[in-house]
């Protein structure tokens, strides 16, 4: 616009009509109220369709406000929706709370079900949701075949997609009905921002839009400007997060004091087969494994000084939490040990492996 390098950041609500005709047809006008949408939040839904292969995109507050939205739009009292177990925490917080109380019956089923989704499927069935890989514990799933079972049953489908990006998967392209981004990660970039966007394929954008004009949320303009800025540097990032995670990964593949490293990529993951069939990279998240208790976990963590502790990830720095699995009823990872989930940022790798070091150096002074 004007030959600015970036779009403008425009701040509305009232949007003036030119005639009282004009405000009768305004079904048929770009932006008839902020509510609704600005230039601003228009250029950033183009964007994240595009790279989705999309319809169409809305955009929301949160992360998570984009798992809530799509969930309400298509599910009501008596109905029946199936969620995978490895789903992120407050996903299953949102259906056990809100879903419940609506008179929404809730079953969450193995990861690797594939096309075995079917004889989960019951007449109310109305949405299958799928995270891939899994929360934590990183498992892969047959996304085809569980969507188009899904499909056959009369469900609509739709999957978490922060960990791959667009960049790396488009789910879109696997049958699934709706796409959601927490855009607060890796397209925002910076630990500045809380976003959320679902992009949907045309026969469930309608509704979708519906449900979050109804609900009354949309994007801020400062946000979404954030968020493109972010976006013009995410392929540049990935590229980083990638490349140091799997060194990383391999690395502590190799050590005696970590039982398990959970990362799609690794040849040695026992899901690598359909993360590779599926996926066309990997971001900077990934999980290992810590035998023996919560404490051990915490000593370690505790001794890290360039890894920060905190919730969150996609931002340039590293983090490290220990996963809580207690919600899980099938994906529970194994019985013994503590899974330590890895956001690798953008620092140097070598800097990232001494501190890594400390937190090791921490577990052997336990012995």
């Amino acid at each position: 616009m004007h030959g600015f390098v970036n779009p403008p950041v425009v701040h509305a609500s009232t949007v003036l009509f030119e005639s009282t005709d004009a405000m009768k047809k305004r079904k048929s006008l770009p932006y008839t109220y902020g509510l609704r949408g600005t230039p601003t939040t228009k250029v950033l839904e183009d964007a994240l369709s595009e790279l989705e292969g999309a319809h169409d995109t809305i955009l929301v507050p949160s992360g998570l406000a984009a798992i809530s939205i799509p969930l309400l739009a298509f599910l009501g009292a008596g109905d029946h929706c199936l969620i995978v177990d490895s789903v992120y925490s407050p996903t299953r917080q949102f259906a056990h709370g809100t879903l419940e109380r609506m008179g929404v019956t809730v079953e969450y089923f193995d990861p690797h079900v594939g096309a075995g989704i079917a004889d989960l499927m019951k007449p109310n069935t109305k949405v299958v949701f799928l995270e891939a890989p899994g929360s934590n514990t990183f498992e892969m799933m047959d996304v085809r075949a569980v969507c188009d079972a899904a499909h056959a049953g009369g469900a609509v489908t739709m999957l978490d997609n922060t960990w791959a990006t667009p960049l790396f998967f488009r789910p879109l392209d696997h049958g699934v009905d709706l796409s959601i981004h927490a855009l607060t990660k890796y397209p925002g970039g910076h630990s500045d921002v809380m976003m959320g966007s679902v992009s949907a394929n045309e026969a469930t954008f309608g509704q979708l839009r519906e449900t979050q004009l109804q609900i009354g949320v949309n994007a801020a303009p400062d946000d979404t400007y954030l968020v493109l800025r972010g976006l013009k540097t995410m392929g540049v990032r990935l590229e980083r997060h990638q490349a140091s995670a799997l060194e990383l990964a391999s690395w502590l593949e190799a050590r005696d004091d970590v039982a398990e490293v959970r990362h799609p990529a690794l040849a040695s993951f026992f899901d690598h087969e359909l993360y590779a069939r599926q996926f066309s990279g990997s971001s900077g998240l990934f999980s290992f494994l810590l035998s023996g208790g919560f404490e051990r976990a915490a000593a370690f963590l505790d001794a890290l000084e360039i890894i920060g502790l905190g919730y969150s990830w996609g931002g340039h720095e590293s983090l490290a939490v220990a996963a809580d699995l207690s919600d899980r009823t099938i994906a529970k990872g194994p019985a013994d040990g503590t899974f330590i989930r890895l956001q690798v940022g953008l620092e140097d790798v070598a800097d990232l492996k001494a501190d890594l070091e400390r937190g090791f150096a921490a577990l052997s002074q336990l012995g």
